[in-house]
């Protein structure tokens, strides 16, 4: 699959950023802006995410040879790979199915674990604005009001509303592929360690990442080194961009 993109930069060192659900690479503009300074920067739309092609098969397993793909179509060679959220996933598959290919590994605020489905509303909020077909971005807020309380995820989620052909409404993200296909993103993942570098950045007031997840994660990376960014939750690198971009960097540059 021929996977949407971006790039900034040029420096000798390549680094791909992955999205997390229904995100897209714009999300990372800003962090890639900053580290494109001194590393060519690739921001990567997963399949069913942003403006890359459709696909009901939505394993890790799927996601990861997409990468794996992308790299090869560009003659990157073992590129840094930072995954947040399901990038963070897709970037762990990654390592643990061809620790060959990347030369580090940063994650953001995701453990390699089991997570209980909790997108049930958004992807009700997701379905009903498709059935409603809202004539504006506005109505379609309005929708996704009685689903979705926090007014940040509902901005979030349109940035993925779009005009077609028709002028019509419509999700540029593969709504029924990605629900139908939750049990894959939601799954363990597993497979033989990956013996190289990596970082886990976790944001203090998320429980995405919690202290009894730390043994799973050091099984499967066992020279994995965990960082807590205070005052930030899941969102981390939008909530804290500098700080994070300093973590990332020092990371990169091989402070840990």
């Amino acid at each position: 699959m021929k996977l949407n993109f971006y790039q900034l930069g040029s420096g000798p060192v390549s680094l791909l950023i992955l999205h997390g659900l229904f995100g897209s690479g714009h999300n990372f503009r800003t962090l890639a802006k900053k580290l494109s300074v001194k590393y060519h920067v690739y921001c990567l739309d997963l399949r069913n995410h942003g403006n890359s092609p459709h696909d009901d098969d939505v394993s890790f397993g799927a996601m990861a040879a997409d990468i794996s793909e992308f790299m090869a179509d560009h003659n990157i060679d073992r590129p840094a790979v930072m995954g947040h959220s399901l990038g963070g996933k897709v970037a762990m598959q990654l390592a643990l199915s061809h620790p060959e290919k990347i030369s580090k590994l940063i994650i953001g605020d995701i453990a390699p674990v089991a997570y209980p489905h909790h997108h049930d509303q958004i992807f009700a909020g997701l379905n009903e604005v498709s059935r409603r077909a809202p004539a504006s971005r506005k109505e379609a807020e309005r929708i996704l009001t009685d689903y979705i309380e926090i007014p940040e995820v509902r901005l979030f989620l349109l940035t993925n509303l779009v005009r077609g052909a028709d002028h019509s409404l419509h999700w540029r993200i593969n709504v029924d592929g990605l629900q139908k296909g939750y049990r894959h993103i939601a799954k363990k993942l597993c497979g033989s360690p990956y013996g190289g570098p990596a970082l886990f950045i976790r944001g203090a007031l998320s429980d995405y990442v919690k202290a009894e997840y730390y043994p799973e994660i050091y099984q499967l990376f066992p020279k994995a080194h965990i960082v807590t960014l205070e005052g930030a939750g899941h969102w981390l690198h939008a909530e804290k961009p500098d700080k994070f971009a300093e973590i990332v960097r020092g990371f990169l540059n091989g402070d840990h």
